[in-house]
């Protein structure tokens, strides 16, 4: 507006001095003259060619005095923000020429820099030059002093300095020509709430209105985590926080009258609230128009809103568009391919707290998918993508099948699961639509380093897994830099912790068996040892005898167990009960070879046979595996070997060793598992996982006994990093690990976890969240011990940091409240420690994700 003011005047003036100059120039008869010459006045900076250059204005061009030309030429010269004052007049006029001067005064130029006093930080600086955006070189108007005073107090007053104040102006540098901008800054004190006061609630409590208020808090002793400070702009919006609640309970006229702001003290604030409520609104009728695929009981039942019900705009909107549980008006319409659907409430009447709706409906006809297309994969092939999607083309479009494919392409592991998008074209013209995918490559090869501390040792795993390979590629062309792209993973391991143990395992995954159907063929191989350190002979004074390399004579006496086992599995997506089931069966053979190894198995030499056939139906409906918010996991397992005490004639045992015995594996082994995740927050950051898990270990034969192998031991991270005999460890953090179970393991286990998990971030190269848990659990020997209600409880925090190259790290702080059972690992240790010390806590580092298969 000032600028506007400012060019009516200087063209009053402009037009004054042609009257004042030349009488003949005259609004009743304007006459049109020659420019014969522009010059320039008060050009120091800037070039006069180019002060004539923005005017527009050129020599030998006719213009009409008094005219728009002089008044357009002004107005192009105040455009370019770089003169505070323009005039255009005449000097000297012979016939129909006309000399004319464009006289300026430039804008002082800024030497970037802001000179603060008192002065302040650096990033407070950067923040303030970042929202101004001016740049060195630029020319200062008066407006732009104001935007820097107005920036400068916005900002400290964001930072709760509530009576901040800021003035500035320009200061010449001499060294360079050019301004700088002086700020006088005035923070004064950051102002805390004392005390928020509300008039005129009824219908919420003071409590429930100041819960609303999310970063407006009253200072309070005991309020530890919450910031008291008042900012402005967070006021405004909780004070909308606040209508928008009584809008969601039917006060749809709710509105505060009076809000006022005034020192309690010197360092503290009263804010009162005045608040008129108004009438709560009822839906008196309810009218379907337009519907003819659905009849008006349908869409009543799928609404969920009858008349009588409270006129909740929040929650009629979600019935009407996007219910998180999918049952409302438009996915019933848009999962059935009516993708033009359109849905319009109106409120037909409104009379005193009551009000008539209509909903008017568009239905259009249902959209068949024409083309699907992914973007963005630059090492995953197409045809890995689109055969996952529940959207394929020539099917009728379907929102859910669009959100099912996006939860598809987030368990993949490939891609970013913050940054997957889809992209509808819809095609009205002849009914169809186009749909595309837009994925982020994310890494999913990784190095794999684990690694745990248990049971006195150090194990170590140094692996490569390759979770997006391309086995057909790998002798066609050149690696960029591995053959990927085709979805299958290929795993190489190796674990160690020096003589003691040492493992080795191979496994290939072809998720799409065939190329045509979702079914899964995997094959791994592995060889484990286990052994103590070396034997060396010795002379009759103790000295370790050598050969003649000097090298030591080992004796034949090192005990150790060999473990080789090869597996093939077969798996299945299914369609029934519903398409999240999957079916896995599986045929694994193991080949014990004992050598003196008594301290862990009931035999000590000899050999043993595992061959088993595994079955596994499970439900998996995780939104996505690495920070997962929403979904459950449900497993039932089933492992068993061939009955051969059905069929070997031996009646009763005792009379062979168990050696003989066991020379063929006979066994059973039940397992169940389950894990629910549920958001707590709208954000769905903060997330809750509750997990239960039970095994079962039975023989075939009674007479023959459980078998010493495949038995449970919990306690500690559960990430000791080898497996013995088939046996599963699981993890119960806060104690020691295996103390919890017997020393020969359990038949029987039962555990039950509760976490709660926040990310602290979600890039995909660096997810980090934290987490507390709860967790309590325990292992029996027989099913007449079993007692769910006795376990050993524990709780804790903890911390997972999820690198591509190197999987999920963790560490976890455990404090275990229960004495352990006497006939455990270790329990007189772990007990004795309880008793000098107390209860305490330990830590628990992990690499890996696995914490146990409960």
């Amino acid at each position: 507006m000032s600028k506007i003011l400012s060019f009516i005047l200087l063209f009053a003036v402009s037009i004054t001095g042609f009257t004042q100059n030349f009488g003949e120039f005259s609004y009743m008869s304007p006459k049109t003259y020659t420019i014969h010459e522009i010059k320039v006045e008060g050009s120091h900076n800037v070039d006069n060619n180019v002060v004539i250059g923005i005017s527009g204005l050129k020599v030998g061009q006719k213009i009409t005095v008094p005219g728009q030309q002089i008044a357009t030429a002004i107005n192009k010269l105040w455009d370019g923000n770089q003169f505070s004052d323009v005039q255009i007049f005449a000097e000297t006029v012979k016939g129909t020429n006309i000399v004319l001067v464009i006289k300026i005064v430039e804008l002082e130029k800024w030497s970037g820099k802001f000179k603060f006093k008192p002065n302040i930080s650096k990033n407070e600086l950067d923040d303030i030059e970042e929202a101004l955006g001016f740049f060195k070189g630029q020319r200062l108007t008066p407006d732009n002093l104001i935007q820097v005073n107005k920036k400068v107090r916005g900002y400290f007053i964001d930072k709760g300095y509530y009576k901040a104040s800021a003035s500035c102006w320009l200061k010449a540098d001499t060294l360079i020509g050019d301004y700088d901008i002086i700020v006088k800054l005035e923070k004064g004190e950051r102002f805390k709430i004392n005390a928020i006061n509300v008039e005129g609630n009824e219908a919420l409590t003071d409590g429930q209105i100041k819960r609303q208020m999310k970063d407006t808090k009253e200072k309070k002793w005991w309020k530890l985590f919450w910031r008291s400070k008042f900012i402005s702009s967070n006021y405004e919006k909780d004070k909308n926080s606040v209508i928008a609640k009584y809008v969601d309970m039917a006060y749809r006229d709710a509105e505060i009258v009076m809000d006022t702001i005034y020192d309690f003290d010197e360092k503290t604030i009263n804010i009162d609230l005045k608040i008129k409520e108004g009438n709560k609104y009822y839906i008196r009728s309810i009218n379907w128009v337009g519907n003819t695929q659905y009849r008006d009981g349908q869409l009543d039942t799928v609404l969920g809103i009858k008349p009588g019900d409270e006129y909740n705009q929040a929650s009629l909107d979600t019935r009407l568009y996007m219910n998180p549980n999918g049952s409302d008006v438009s996915s019933l319409y848009m999962d059935n391919g009516y993708l033009f659907f359109q849905i319009n409430p109106v409120e037909k009447q409104v009379f005193n707290d009551s009000v008539d709706l209509e909903f008017q409906i568009y239905e259009g006809k249902q959209a068949r998918i024409r083309t699907v297309s992914v973007s963005g994969n630059t090492k995953t092939s197409d045809h890995v993508i689109i055969r996952d999607l529940y959207t394929q083309p020539g099917d009728l479009f379907s929102r859910d099948a669009v959100i099912r494919s996006q939860r598809e392409l987030s368990q993949k592991g490939y891609f970013n699961p913050e940054t997957l998008g889809v992209n509808p074209v819809p095609n009205p013209e002849d009914g169809t639509v186009d749909i595309e995918y837009v994925v982020e490559e994310s890494p999913s090869d990784q190095i794999e380093l684990s690694g745990g501390f248990g049971a006195g040792r150090v194990v170590g795993t140094l692996g490569v897994s390759f979770n997006n390979f391309a086995l057909r590629r790998l002798f066609k062309g050149p690696w960029n830099p591995l053959p990927a792209g085709d979805g299958q993973r290929l795993s190489i391991r190796a674990q160690s912790n020096g003589y003691w143990y040492q493992s080795y395992n191979l496994s290939f995954t072809e998720p799409w068996l065939g190329g045509k159907k979702p079914q899964s063929f995997s094959f791994t191989a592995y060889h484990s040892v286990q052994s103590t350190e070396p034997i060396y002979q010795r002379n009759a004074n103790g000295q370790i005898l050598r050969n003649l390399n000097g090298q030591a004579i080992k004796t034949e006496d090192r005990t150790y167990m060999k473990i080789t086992g090869v597996s093939v599995g077969l798996g299945k997506r299914l369609k029934w009960p519903d398409d999240y089931f999957q079916m896995y069966n599986e045929i694994s053979f193991q080949n014990y070879n004992i050598n003196d190894y008594g301290s862990v198995f009931a035999f000590s030499d000899g050999k043993a046979n595992n061959l088993s056939y595994r079955f596994s139906l499970s439900r998996n409906s995780l939104d996505q595996p690495l920070y997962t918010r929403t979904g459950s996991v449900t497993t039932f397992s089933l492992k068993t070997t061939f009955p051969y005490s059905w069929v070997d004639g031996v009646s009763n045992y005792d009379g062979l060793s168990d050696q003989e015995k066991y020379k063929w594996l006979e066994y059973n082994k039940i397992k169940f598992t389950t894990s629910w995740f549920t958001p707590l927050t709208k954000d769905k950051k903060l997330v809750a996982n509750a997990r239960f898990g039970v095994g079962l270990l039975n023989p075939w034969s009674k007479a023959k006994g459980i078998t010493p192998f495949e038995r449970f031991y919990m306690g500690g991270s559960g990430l000791t990093g080898f497996n013995i005999d088939g046996r599963e460890i699981i993890a119960l953090r806060g104690y020691d690990d295996g103390v919890i179970s017997n020393s020969n393991g359990d038949p029987l286990i039962a555990k039950y976890t509760m976490e709660l998990r926040y990310p602290l971030s979600l890039n995909p190269s660096a997810t980090i969240y934290v987490l507390g848990f709860a967790e309590a659990g325990n292992s029996w020997q027989n099913y007449k011990d079993f007692n769910p209600f006795k376990v050993k409880r524990s709780a804790g925090l903890g911390v997972r940091i999820y690198l591509p190259m190197f999987g999920l790290m963790g560490l976890d702080y455990g404090f275990g409240f229960d004495p352990v059972d006497p006939d455990g690992i270790g329990p007189s240790s772990h007990n004795a420690d309880i008793l000098r010390q107390g209860y305490h806590g330990q830590f628990h580092f992990t690499i890996g994700m696995n914490l146990g298969e409960l």
